[in-house]
């Protein structure tokens, strides 16, 4: 038959209804899908040797007839053996095969295969475990570099492997060719059919790093294409001209001195204000840094200015933290400060509103109430967000569209981080944003001291916990896990479960102390009065779930817990360790874990080396991948199938120099050349596509 881009997988030989289901929840449901499905790796089938040439624990080809009639058996439910005896010229080659029944018909007596799996054992005893086959004399994979893809139930690597090998043969050449010819000559890249065909079945090293470097190059290309596009949008609307006038009142208003770093945030923050288009900036930095004084001096500027700011955050205990710091710094600056929560009396929240809309408050304070009906501003020149990935660009937007009656202005935007970022990965993360990196504490932080610990330590972390609390300080204790067996009922037993751990340290462990819980699944209201009870000194030991990562300051605690470390990644981990160190009391991080793999203890031990919260994410970005580094999809922005921005930050580079040449030379990407690549940005785009139109 003839395969088409558009042809559907249930068209294509050896599809049916039921197939066709499982690989949609691959997302492949046509031809081009498939091509465009990269293989996680590949397996080299290009040498078959001999039995006895095969070396103990390495993948090979072997070719072997098969000897006697293979030997089926049950061993108990659930579990089957088949066995067979295979030999070549010089050797026997024992197959074993569990719960491949179909085998026993599959290998007939007197006939050649090609055996590919691991051999183990020395000669006269070799044998091989639920190796792959193919018939010699009608080999597809045999002899060739074979891809092997990310699979789902009801769909094996041959299955796909066989189907994308029929779409490859008949039409890779008819990919479409995104990238102008310009860019591919002087970049010297592989043309689409070419970098299709060879990513899937290369046909050798050479063909493959050729096709991987024209794919990884175009997906980044593309994506920097479209967040130019966004950027370009963004700077054509009119922002609030807000002088940069009031600064040296600011910094002789400080207790202390700012940091360089801080100094640097606000210049570039104060230039973007006062350019005439809207700012879109990125703060981001360790816990504690400062970027607080950053937002302030903002507020500053913009109210000296006559226009209001907007500051939100995720939650009321935050909300509240933020306002008593603020009016502390800018009140006595003649700036007015005003506090809207959803917590908050009517009356109080009627009073905060009027006041807003007539123009009486400076700079408001809030959790998502500033969201809601019947807030309206004045004259709202500056939106900050805090922990901007917990809103989202929709939220973003929807406070930045209550400008009130100054319709033709954006107001600027503010986004402020506590979760460093790898430069590589805020470049695609948050694409339409310009980043600021505060990269210093101020100066008398004293770093936190970290260890990481076994089960047999847990008596003396306990005797630990009481010292603490005995000196008057305040613990965290952060389990992964909010009920037994919750999050993997495989390793219920080993999860130190915040519900059940709470009650046994309070009955058990601390029956002399105040222990409290708080976890995602209680209710607002009753994790804020926790965590109030917390801040105030009513408890001693808190049991948490990670909700405690984005949190209020308790100066008061001295000592992070964090049970079955290895369940965390190291940015969380380290945003962990943030809520301590906050005070003058040396502070203390303990990551217990019961896991003795090599790999995963040298991972965690990474936070006892460093408190550069950037080492520790470009590290954790090495070693877990962009796809997960927050663990979920970042505001729409499309999803990597090729590129890997740990290790492809060479070719990132070359490809956005390359989408900013060409956008200089067709700024709308009009010319016909390039309506592919248009068609192809706004496709990707897909929940921002209205900007692109």
């Amino acid at each position: 038959m003839e395969i088409r881009r558009s042809t559907r997988v249930e068209e294509l030989p050896g599809v049916g209804k039921v197939r066709a289901a499982a690989l949609g929840k691959l997302g492949l449901h046509t031809a081009e899908d498939l091509l465009r499905y990269f293989p996680r790796s590949y397996e080299d089938r290009r040498k078959v040797c001999a039995i006895d040439e095969a070396l103990p624990g390495i993948p090979v080809c072997i070719r072997a007839m098969v000897a006697e009639t293979p030997r089926h058996s049950y061993l108990r439910k659930g579990l089957e053996l088949t066995k067979v005896k295979t030999v070549d010229a010089r050797s026997t080659l024992e197959l074993t095969f569990f719960n491949q029944s179909y085998v026993k018909n599959a290998l007939i007596p007197g006939e050649s295969y090609i055996f590919y799996g691991t051999v183990e054992g020395f000669p006269p005893r070799r044998q091989m475990t639920n190796p792959v086959f193919e018939r010699e004399d009608q080999t597809r994979f045999t002899g060739r570099i074979l891809p092997v893809y990310p699979l789902t139930a009801g769909v094996s690597n041959n299955l796909l492997a066989g189907l994308t090998l029929r779409c490859a043969e008949s039409c890779a050449q008819d990919m479409p060719e995104l990238l102008p010819a310009a860019v591919r000559q002087e970049h010297r890249l592989a043309a689409a059919g070419y970098a299709y065909e060879h990513i899937h079945f290369p046909a050798d090293e050479e063909a493959l790093d050729l096709a991987r470097r024209r794919l990884i190059f175009e997906e980044l290309f593309t994506l920097s294409c479209g967040l130019a596009l966004l950027r370009e949008r963004r700077s054509t609307g009119v922002g609030p001209v807000i002088p940069a006038a009031g600064l040296a009142e600011f910094r002789a208003a400080l207790p202390f001195a700012l940091t360089e770093a801080q100094e640097k945030a606000i210049a570039e923050a104060a230039a973007d204000m006062a350019s005439g288009t809207p700012m879109n900036r990125l703060v981001q930095g360790d816990v504690g840094s400062g970027k607080t004084m950053v937002a302030a001096a903002c507020a500053l500027l913009t109210g000296r200015a006559g226009w209001q700011s907007a500051l939100m955050a995720p939650t009321e205990l935050l909300a509240e933290q933020h306002f008593r710091t603020l009016s502390g710094v800018l009140e006595p600056l003649g700036i007015r400060v005003g506090l809207l929560t959803g917590g908050q009396r009517a009356a109080e929240k009627r009073k905060v509103k009027a006041a807003l809309a007539a123009g009486e408050i400076d700079l408001v304070v809030g959790t998502h109430a500033l969201l809601s009906e019947g807030v309206d501003f004045a004259r709202l020149g500056l939106v900050i967000t805090d922990e901007q990935h917990r809103f989202g660009v929709g939220q973003r937007a929807a406070l930045a569209e209550k400008a009130g009656g100054e319709a033709d202005f954006l107001p600027h935007v503010l986004v402020m981080s506590a979760t460093p970022i790898p430069r590589t990965l805020a470049l695609i993360i948050y694409g339409d944003l310009d980043v600021s990196v505060i990269d210093q504490l101020p100066p008398g932080r004293t770093p936190v001291e970290t260890f990481l610990v076994g089960e047999d330590k847990r008596q003396r972390m306990y005797n630990f916990v009481r010292k603490q609390v005995g000196e008057g300080r305040q613990v965290y204790l952060v389990c992964p896990a909010v009920e037994e067996g919750e999050d993997d009922p495989n390793s219920a037993a080993a999860l130190k479960a915040a519900t059940t751990y709470a009650k046994q340290l309070q009955e058990e462990v601390f029956p002399d102390l105040r222990v409290g819980l708080v976890h995602g699944k209680m209710k607002p209201r009753d994790k804020e009065k926790v965590m109030s009870a917390f801040a105030g000194g009513e408890l001693d030991v808190l049991v948490s779930t990670t909700v405690i990562e984005v949190g209020v300051d308790v100066p008061n605690a001295s000592l992070m817990i964090v049970e079955n470390a290895e369940r965390f990644g190291l940015s969380q981990l380290h945003q962990l360790r943030g809520r301590v160190g906050r005070g003058k009391h040396q502070s203390y991080c303990v990551l217990v874990t019961s896991n003795r793999n090599p790999e995963t203890r040298e991972r965690l031990k990474t936070l006892t080396r460093t408190t550069d919260g950037f080492r520790i994410a470009e590290e954790d970005l090495k070693l877990r991948g962009p796809g997960d580094f927050f663990g979920a999809r970042q505001h729409g922005l499309p999803q990597l199938r090729i590129a890997d921005l740990a290790g492809d930050t060479r070719v990132l580079k070359e490809a956005q120099e390359a989408a900013a040449a060409l956008l200089a030379r067709d700024p709308g990407l009009d010319e016909p050349e390039h309506r592919l690549l248009r068609e192809q940005i706004q496709r990707l785009f897909t929940q921002q596509a209205e900007r692109f139109n």
